[in-house]
C-alpha cells in the first residue's frame, strides 16, 4: 500500500500556485511517498493523480458547527480525582463551573470528562463517571455558555445521559471499540463522534508498545474504525480523528508520529492533536510537573497546526490562544489571513 503526505508550506513568501490543503491555512507543492520497508520519496504533487490528491484538497466538512479553515481550539475539563495533569483540581462542580467560564473565552470546545484514562488509570464504573461529568455538562447549558460541549467517555451509558444533558459531541478515546453499543449510540443520536487510536485500556497501554512501523500502523488502525463507523451508520461528515498522542505509545512512538501528521490529511478527515502537558513533554523538557509542561505544550500544538490540523485539545487554552495569534502574525500572508 502507498500512503501519501502532502509537506505543509505556511510560510507568506509560498508559491501562489500551490495547492491549499484541506480548505484550511497550509499549502503545498510536494508530496512525501510512503511504503512499508522503503525509504520515503519526495515527488511535485502536480505528478500526483486526482484521486490521490481529492481527500488532500477537499475543504473538510464543518465539525459541531465549527468550520474547519482555522484552528480550533478544545479545552480539557476533566471531572476526575485523579487525572495525570489536574486530577481532583475540578471535582467539585463549582471550581468545575469556574474553569469552563474561563476556558470558554478562548475555547471552541469543552471537552468534559469523567474518567481518567492516564497511564495506569482503573476504570470507573458507569455510575461515579456519569455523576461526575453529566451535572457539570447540564450546568454549561442551564449558565448558557455557548461552546460546543463534548463528553469524553468510551461508554454508551455515559454518553447517552451526556448527549441527554446537553452534550453535542462523543470523544471516545478508543474509536468505538471498548464499548459495543457506542457505535449504534452515536449513529442514532446523529452527533458528531472523535475517534482516537489507542491500543489495550488505560491500566495496560504502556506495557512495551510495539508496532511495525508506528506511522502507518496507526493511519491503518484509524482507516479501519472510520470505516467500522461509517458501516455502524456514522455520516462520514460527523467522523474527526486524533492519532492518540500517549496512548500506547513509547517517546519514539510519539515523536514519529508528530513529526509526520500532515499524512492523517489523508483520510479526508478533520484532525485532533492531543497532546497537553503529556509524559513526553516532560521527558524532553526534564519537568516531571505535568502542571508546569504548559511551554512544551504549547510548542507541540504551533508544530500541529503547522501540518494543518484542525483541532487541539489542551489544557492551558488562554495560553495557546495568544500562541496561534503571534504564530499568525509571523507565518501567515495577511492578505489570506487565517481568523484565530
Amino acid at each position: 500500500m502507498t500512503y501519501i503526505r502532502p509537506l505543509p508550506l505556511h510560510d507568506a513568501a509560498r508559491p501562489t500556485d500551490a495547492i491549499v490543503l484541506a480548505g484550511g491555512w497550509c499549502r503545498f507543492t510536494h508530496l512525501e511517498i510512503l511504503e512499508r520497508g522503503r525509504a520515503p520519496v519526495v515527488v511535485p504533487a502536480s505528478e500526483a493523480s486526482p484521486s490521490l490528491l481529492s481527500p488532500l484538497m477537499a475543504p473538510r466538512a464543518d465539525f459541531a458547527g465549527l468550520s474547519m479553515d482555522r484552528p480550533r481550539l478544545m479545552g480539557i475539563l476533566n471531572v476526575t480525582p485523579d487525572s495525570f495533569s489536574d486530577g481532583g483540581q475540578f471535582l467539585n462542580p463549582q471550581a468545575a463551573m469556574m474553569q469552563a467560564r474561563a476556558m470558554a473565552a478562548q475555547a471552541d470546545i469543552l471537552d468534559v470528562g469523567g474518567e481518567s484514562t492516564r497511564p495506569g488509570a482503573v476504570e470507573v464504573s458507569v455510575a461515579e463517571e456519569t455523576a461526575r461529568a453529566v451535572p457539570v455538562i447540564a450546568a454549561l447549558r442551564a449558565a448558557g455558555i455557548d461552546r460546543a460541549v463534548s463528553v469524553d467517555t468510551r461508554k454508551a451509558a455515559v454518553a447517552k445521559a451526556a448527549l441527554k444533558a446537553g452534550a453535542g459531541i462523543v470523544n471516545d478515546v478508543t474509536a468505538l471499540q471498548f464499548d459495543p453499543e457506542m457505535a449504534a449510540l452515536v449513529a442514532k443520536a446523529g452527533v458528531p463522534v472523535i475517534l482516537m487510536h489507542s491500543i489495550l485500556t488505560p491500566d495496560r497501554m504502556q506495557d512495551a508498545p510495539a508496532y511495525e512501523d508506528v506511522l502507518l500502523d496507526v493511519y491503518d488502525a484509524l482507516a479501519a474504525r472510520v470505516a467500522m463507523a461509517e458501516a455502524a451508520g456514522i455520516a462520514r461528515d460527523r467522523i474527526a480523528i486524533d492519532p492518540g498522542i500517549g496512548f500506547g505509545k513509547t517517546l519514539s512512538h510519539n515523536l514519529a508520529l508528530l513529526a509526520r501528521l500532515s499524512l492523517f490529511h489523508s483520510l479526508g478527515l478533520p484532525v485532533l492533536l492531543g497532546a497537553s502537558r503529556k509524559r513526553f513533554i516532560g521527558t524532553l523538557t526534564g519537568e516531571d510537573d505535568a502542571a508546569r509542561r504548559m511551554p512544551g505544550s504549547i510548542a507541540v500544538a504551533l508544530a500541529g497546526v503547522a501540518q494543518g490540523v484542525q483541532m487541539i485539545r489542551v489544557h492551558d487554552v488562554a495560553e495557546t490562544r495568544a500562541a496561534l495569534t503571534l504564530w499568525q502574525a509571523a507565518t501567515q500572508n495577511q492578505e489570506e489571513g487565517m481568523t484565530p
